[in-house]
């Protein structure tokens, strides 16, 4: 069989892609870029346009005018289009739609604090990207040129999981308290038990419970995605699971802070409750900065108790390997342990080896969250300036709060942010909005100033970002209506139960058990 089409579509899409570079390149689109506030993305838009517009215009020419036979060369080829289809479509979405939806919410003002509409409904590139590839092969189809190529979505996923391993480091074991590993251990691997009985008393398909269980039980959209193929999960699948996190999460950002304030919980129990009971990272913090909009205690505790469930996706992963081939052999006999050895991913391998690299500080400094860690020994263009200083001198007396006016005072006086704890004094003062814009900016600065990200891992996050937005348009165009429409609501209503008794369940243990240390 010949996979490989004469079809002009990759060449066009390749010539619209070198377009886009030149565009931005020679400052023809400045207007679009300001308008949407994608400066940060201009790197990006002229170096990927010109390197996978320069591949789509070679191949496009191959695919238009070469004679092609049956081999590896017409396989592999042929796939090309298929995946420039959906980068394409990925890099319009990630560069265009999505800002401009943001641009869009925010002109109708803050719904939830400081929230916008975008935020609340988590319409971000990935939630669009999936949309997107649902519009795609729904209403329009996927071509038959691009159909080969469509299928690389899945090893795009879990090339994005393998890097995720580059964010996380046992150093930040050190910074859990012991409850948040009990709490977060106890709910995650309950959680996960629980979906999976509801899934077999219901009789949902394997691969629909493992992938529903781990999502709903860890850490949202980042498990679903690790998770679907050691379970073989279908694209609806995966689909029903994301949808549920979401829908779920974004009923969870408005409820908790209502609760929250009803019961009085302080800070640090709003924190320990939101980190447990909401699934999506970006929602637990919503929730987290709704309840707290004028510091950052809230928050911190919120992203312990969550990167406690990140930590524990590997161990739910194995457990789920192991569970999956002892359903799906059914057979009395079968050596488990032999055949999930056989089974088990190894691209999960490649996480696990990832993250003990980082452990290591290959990447970045041990103690790094995410690739981030705190460093003052900065060059002296980084210092405040003598304006800068001015200017916050001038609004010193609008902070009452004793600990962020000595760490305002220390910033002011040495030019810089001294310590991990004026840092976090500082943020809370931004939260606050008592100061003026401008000395809302200069404290920013000051943060971003110390805050450092090392090279590697923002190349690994740009890497996954690109990753992930690849793999979830393509995913979304594997979804059919017709397959969502057979697969029922089970999965709606299992998430549910599971999400409230969670919620309920933590919110109990929070008030019997978390005061206001950790």
């Amino acid at each position: 069989m010949i996979y490989t089409h004469k079809h002009p579509a990759l060449l066009i899409m390749g010539i619209i892609m070198l377009s886009l570079g030149v565009l931005a390149d020679f400052s023809l689109m400045d207007s679009v870029i300001k308008y949407l506030h994608i400066q940060k993305y201009f790197g990006e838009i002229v170096s990927l346009s010109y390197f996978f517009g320069g591949i789509a215009v070679v191949v496009g020419l191959w695919h238009l005018f070469a004679e092609h036979k049956i081999g590896h060369l017409d396989y592999y080829l042929s796939s090309v289009a298929g995946a420039t289809f959906i980068l394409f479509i990925a890099m319009i979405v990630r560069w265009f739609i999505a800002p401009l939806v943001a641009v869009w919410s925010k002109s109708l003002g803050p719904i939830m604090g400081a929230k916008y509409l975008h935020e609340v409904l988590g319409l971000n590139y990935i939630v669009l990207g999936i949309l997107t590839g649902i519009i795609v092969v729904n209403f329009f189809k996927v071509p038959a040129w691009a159909e080969n190529g469509v299928r690389l979505s899945r090893l795009g996923l879990k090339t994005g999981v393998v890097l995720l391993g580059t964010l996380y480091s046992l150093a930040e074991l050190q910074q859990l308290g012991s409850l948040s590993i009990l709490m977060v251990g106890f709910f995650v691997l309950g959680s996960v038990g629980l979906v999976l009985w509801m899934a077999s008393r219901r009789k949902i398909s394997n691969s629909m419970g493992g992938v529903l269980s781990a999502g709903m039980g860890v850490c949202g959209v980042s498990a679903t995605v690790a998770a679907a193929p050691v379970v073989q999960a279908k694209s609806v699948e995966i689909a029903y699971t994301i949808g549920t996190i979401l829908l779920w999460g974004v009923g969870c950002m408005f409820l908790f802070p209502i609760v929250g304030n009803i019961l009085d919980l302080g800070y640090v129990q709003f924190g320990a409750w939101a980190g447990t009971g909401i699934l999506n990272s970006a929602q637990v913090a919503g929730a987290a900065l709704a309840y707290q909009p004028d510091g950052i205690e809230t928050l911190k505790v919120a992203e312990i108790f969550n990167i406690t469930r990140v930590l524990v996706l590997p161990i739910i992963v194995v457990w789920l390997a192991v569970w999956y081939v002892k359903r799906e052999e059914d057979a009395p006999d079968v050596n488990v342990a032999k055949v999930a050895f056989q089974k088990f991913p190894i691209f999960v391998l490649g996480f696990l080896l990832m993250f003990a690299l980082s452990s290591t500080g290959i990447f970045s400094p041990a103690h790094h969250y995410k690739g981030k860690y705190f460093d003052n020994n900065i060059p002296a263009e980084k210092l405040l300036t003598a304006d800068a200083v001015a200017t916050l001198k001038t609004e010193l007396d609008k902070v009452q709060v004793a600990a962020q006016k000595e760490s305002l005072n220390r910033l002011i006086e040495n030019k810089k942010v001294m310590s991990i704890e004026d840092d976090d004094n500082l943020r809370g003062l931004v939260n606050a909005k008592i100061l003026s814009q401008k000395a809302n900016h200069i404290l920013k600065q000051a943060h971003k100033s110390v805050r450092h990200t090392a090279k590697k891992i923002k190349k690994f996050r740009q890497f996954i970002t690109w990753l992930f937005a690849f793999g979830l348009v393509g995913l979304g165009m594997q979804i059919t209506f017709a397959s969502i429409k057979q697969a029922g609501g089970q999965p709606l209503v299992i998430g549910g139960v599971v999400g409230t008794l969670k919620a309920v369940l933590s919110l109990i243990v929070v008030l019997l058990f978390v005061r206001e240390t950790i």
